[in-house]
């Protein structure tokens, strides 16, 4: 029977990293797994599942967490039924390779250029672990290896180290992770008060959504239930084309940091445009009760925040626009890896820096796809159809207007700043999922 809204999330089914939000500053990892022994790979999850935290069971004093998730080629190779199999959607079945050109990962993003094994079908299971710091990330590394001892039948094949500062600073330095959702029934709180919280169906499997339906979940319901998707994507950015661009195309510093703030939505500091739209408040900036505490709907043309700018695209919030916003909102959630480049530089030093980039939701399709095939790389919805994300969008020769009194300005030439290396959707089992999935004798 599946749940009913109004009933309570069974937070002790559900994976913390699902949905508990991550410790600053932090240290992690993404640790892909292929599985040729399917028998191994359940003898893996009966391992792991007892070491899994649920939301109820996290403990915010000590944050550390370990996730576990799942491709559909990793479902088959632990040889989950073909029945079960059919009844997940279709853009997962496919996964994010085979979905690259209806997303806008083409030219440099297309999957032929994707560091290996990403995209191929070999990436079968993906371990997640964070922690505050790295002497106790140590401690979730040393729970994997265990679970993995004397298991030749699963083989790590990918890695990615991960970690934020204090500052919690992306690659382009600017404070990142400010918006999330509120979620029913969770208790734990979204960042912006204005937003009034999202039903629990938008991110968990089983509940009512925001369509006041139930999502198709994966049967047997034990399977889907509690379980969500999550879209992992390492996103490569260039950080020394985006400061060569800015410097550029400004009069002066002054004109540099406005455009910069312009394309972002917000300030370094964290700061949005929306609530300062002339200078940085570090102040505001850093007070996690006031930077994401503002709408747009008192700004439709955009003469504070850029209707086109990043922020605003990937949550227009109460702004007018083509579609229900409400119906495409994420849980987003973004590491950082490699060295950051150092301030000032303007040539590109060569090292791979960038963004291990995950989305969590309940719907594939129309969160995650809608938002990178609408929001990220069309511009109808704001009514301007040939300009695209100006910090992620898949441009080539792009560009980005800034409203402004008389005169808007228009920037011509956008590079791609960001540039995809590889994915994969990922089905996140609840803790009953994974154990049925290790009782499997198939």
């Amino acid at each position: 029977m599946s749940i009913e809204t109004g009933s309570a999330l069974e937070l002790d089914d559900i994976q913390a990293a699902a949905l508990q939000p991550r410790p600053i500053p932090y240290a992690g990892f993404y640790l892909a797994l292929r599985i040729d022994d399917r028998r191994q790979g359940r003898e893996l999850l009966r391992r792991l599942t007892p070491v899994l935290d649920s939301v109820a069971a996290f403990d915010p004093e000590r944050q550390v967490s370990l996730a576990v998730a799942l491709s559909f080629q990793g479902l088959k190779a632990l040889g989950v039924p073909e029945e079960s199999l059919a009844t997940f959607p279709e853009e997962f079945r496919e996964g994010m390779a085979a979905r690259a050109e209806y997303i806008g990962d083409v030219g440099e993003s297309a999957p032929e250029n994707w560091e290996g094994p990403l995209g191929s079908k070999e990436v079968h299971l993906i371990l997640a672990g964070l922690a505050p710091d790295a002497a106790r990330l140590e401690t979730v590394l040393l729970l994997a290896r265990d679970a993995l001892r004397d298991l030749p039948g699963v083989v790590a094949i990918w890695q990615q180290d991960v970690h934020v500062g204090p500052d919690e600073k992306e690659p382009f330095g600017f404070r990142d992770g400010i918006g999330q959702p509120a979620i029913e029934g969770t208790g734990i709180p979204g960042t912006n008060p204005s937003e009034e919280p999202l039903r629990a169906g938008e991110f968990v499997l089983g509940y009512k959504d925001e369509t006041h339906g139930i999502a198709p979940v994966p049967q047997p319901e034990v399977l889907g239930r509690n379980g969500t998707y999550v879209a992992f994507r390492k996103l490569h950015t260039r950080v020394a084309d985006f400061r060569k661009y800015l410097h550029e195309r400004a009069t002066d510093t002054a004109d540099e940091e406005l455009l910069a703030a312009k394309l972002i939505g917000r300030w370094p500091s964290g700061a949005p445009l929306a609530l300062t739209p002339d200078k940085d408040d570090l102040e505001l900036g850093a007070d996690p009760k006031r930077n994401n505490a503002f709408m747009y709907g008192d700004d439709p043309e955009g003469l504070k925040c850029p209707v086109g700018s990043h922020a605003r695209r990937m949550n227009p919030r109460d702004a007018v626009v083509t579609g229900e916003v409400r119906l495409h909102r994420m849980i987003r959630r973004g590491t950082t890896y490699g060295p950051p480049l150092p301030k000032g530089v303007l040539e590109d030093d060569g090292a791979d820096r960038g963004i291990m980039f995950a989305f969590v939701g309940a719907h594939l399709d129309r969160q995650f796809e809608f938002v990178q095939r609408q929001w990220v790389n069309d511009g109808k919805f704001i009514g301007a159809p040939a300009e695209k994300d100006p910090l992620i969008g898949g441009n080539d020769d792009g560009g980005f207007t800034v409203p402004r009194k008389p005169i808007r300005r228009r920037f011509k030439g956008l590079p791609p700043f960001v540039v995809n290396r590889g994915g994969e959707y990922c089905f996140m089992p609840g803790l009953s999922a994974l154990r049925w999935i290790a009782d499997l004798d198939t």
